[in-house]
């Protein structure tokens, strides 16, 4: 296998593992979320709120393994 094949699977093994990792963690958030507005019912606006900017986050993980998978397989 040359050098470019490699890139590919990298790249590939890359966004697979970016993009289950982010799906189990905006699970795992979403989750949390309703089991604290449950809990607090008062205390909704400002969970919701909190999850939004962790999910964000979360996917900010997900958008810089793509734009580093883009740059392997174009190297």
């Amino acid at each position: 296998m040359d050098a470019q094949g490699i890139a590919y699977v990298c790249g590939a093994l890359a966004m697979s593992l970016a993009a289950i990792s982010c799906g189990l963690g905006i699970a795992w958030l979403a989750r949390a979320s309703v089991e604290g507005s449950a809990r607090q019912p008062e205390a909704a606006g400002g969970i919701r709120t909190t999850m939004i900017i962790a999910a964000a986050l979360v996917e900010a993980i997900s958008l810089y393994t793509f734009v580093i998978a883009i740059l392997l397989v174009t190297k």
